[in-house]
């Protein structure tokens, strides 16, 4: 049986274009999140049952971190290759993706919790499974 472990992001490309984003692994794939994110405030309870994707970008919004939370299909060496990093998370565990970003497992849900004061760039939160996908940017209430 196959051991998945948490994974360390590394500084990927992003391109925002017409509301759409695309990143690109450190192996040159790119993956895309159509748009537009619906807005959201912190903090952002995911759909249940869905892949969770967390995109926090720099204030320039050319370059950013990328996590997957939960996610136990990919294996850590092709993880460690793209860039992309992985937190696993038990129901009442949480763990901070990057300052001012927090995740908080909860089972079949999680919840991303934003401190907009800690960030200079944006939070997008993708979730997705063979059937649909959203799109969420958690937005500060007090902007």
């Amino acid at each position: 049986m196959q051991e998945y472990s948490d994974v360390s992001p590394e500084t990927l490309s992003v391109r925002i274009i017409d509301s759409d984003i695309t990143v690109t692994y450190s192996d040159g794939r790119e993956v895309f999140y159509r748009g537009p994110a619906t807005r959201t405030e912190s903090p952002h309870q995911t759909a249940p049952g869905k892949d969770t994707h967390v995109l926090v970008t720099d204030e320039s919004e050319t370059q950013g971190v990328l996590l997957y939370v939960n996610e136990d299909r990919t294996d850590d060496a092709i993880l460690k290759g793209s860039g992309v990093g992985r937190v696993l998370l038990g129901q009442g565990e949480e763990s901070t993706l990057f300052p001012g970003v927090t995740v908080r497992g909860g089972g079949i849900r999680d919840e991303i919790l934003v401190d907009h004061d800690l960030l200079d760039g944006r939070v997008f939160v993708f979730e997705e499974d063979q059937f649909e996908e959203f799109a969420f940017e958690i937005v500060d209430r007090t902007a």
